[in-house]
């Protein structure tokens, strides 16, 4: 039997999710975590929420879609989180029942699309492969080697994009010569790429409305009027673009918003500066690792690997018109 959500199911759904979704790489779930990245998230609606009840009152099968006008693609679209299963019960005639519950809910707010991406506000952590413990705070779609990623094929997803996964252990990270050298031409230009100081740069605000990205301009202008570490691309003193904000996060992990070159100063290698300088700030504060997602057929890609970034995990940005 397909039920909407009910709390007493949450440990035992837990428990299928330590069981299962592992498997394909997510971390572990607490009733900590569990109620941080689900139930009390703003977007959880236990109507989108579903469970797969067998009649002995076992949870064989969990479900959660969430929608929100205010999310990009918002009036459109509805996101699949997740749908588990466990190992016995993993047919596709399962994943249609839990898929169909999502969709019909979906259907239900008037949405037009189902939609798996990183625009998903409830974000999954998962843990880098090969690695100790290290962990990525988001997925940015469905795991390409998992069995759920072949059911929405069948099912009319469409694969928008695939997302490559990229870590780099910080221990051995130092700027390569040819990016020295870059910095060298830039500085002769004007340009100078380095820690924010308001008493030497101005100009933020100007430069993060030339990127239509809210995210940015909230963060990135509140990191640098309080003092978060945020590295500027500068143009005699004026902010023209940023990587950042240079945080570690309690996992280790390097956080950080994002990276920007005004278009007005696009073409001068200010975006491989602020990358590899963003890269030599977390070294200096103790980070011990980075992980990023880009589309693979992102140019920027080259970037990263030069880096040292290794691709380790590849997602599936899927979609399908309802």
């Amino acid at each position: 039997m397909i039920e909407t959500w009910n709390p007493s199911y949450s440990d035992a759904v837990i428990r299928l999710w330590n069981t299962e979704a592992v498997k394909d790489g997510y971390k572990e779930l607490t009733g900590r975590s569990f109620n941080d990245i689900f139930l009390s998230s703003p977007y959880f609606d236990k109507d989108n929420t579903f469970v797969m009840r067998e009649e002995d009152g076992t949870i064989t099968g969990f479900a959660c879609g969430c929608t929100g006008s205010d999310l990009p693609l918002g009036a459109v679209a509805g996101y699949i989180t997740c749908i588990v299963l466990s190992e016995d019960r993993q047919t596709d005639a399962n994943y249609r029942l839990l898929l169909e519950a999502l969709e019909g809910r979906f259907r239900q707010l008037g949405k037009k699309q189902a939609d798996v991406l990183f625009f998903n506000p409830m974000m999954l952590p998962w843990y880098i492969p090969d690695t100790p413990g290290h962990e990525h705070n988001n997925a940015p779609g469905v795991p390409a080697d998992s069995r759920l990623y072949g059911f929405l094929l069948g099912e009319g997803y469409i694969e928008r994009a695939m997302e490559c996964a990229m870590y780099l252990n910080l221990s051995a990270f130092s700027i390569p010569d040819e990016i020295r050298a870059k910095e060298e031409r830039t500085a002769a230009e004007g340009y100078a790429v380095e820690l924010f100081d308001p008493a030497r740069h101005e100009g933020i605000e100007a430069m993060l409305q030339g990127f239509d990205n809210p995210l940015w301009q909230q963060e990135i202008a509140a990191g640098t009027a309080n003092g978060v570490p945020v590295v500027i691309a500068a143009h005699r003193g004026q902010a023209v673009g940023f990587a950042g904000p240079v945080i570690r996060q309690e996992s280790g992990r390097g956080y950080f918003a994002g990276i920007g070159v005004h278009p007005d100063h696009e073409g001068h290698g200010l975006g491989s500066l602020l990358f590899f300088k963003l890269c030599e700030a977390f070294k200096g504060i103790g980070t011990e690792y980075m992980s990023l997602y880009t589309g693979s057929a992102n140019p920027a890609i080259r970037i990263y690997e030069k880096a040292g970034f290794k691709t380790v995990k590849q997602f599936a940005v899927m979609r399908k018109a309802l």
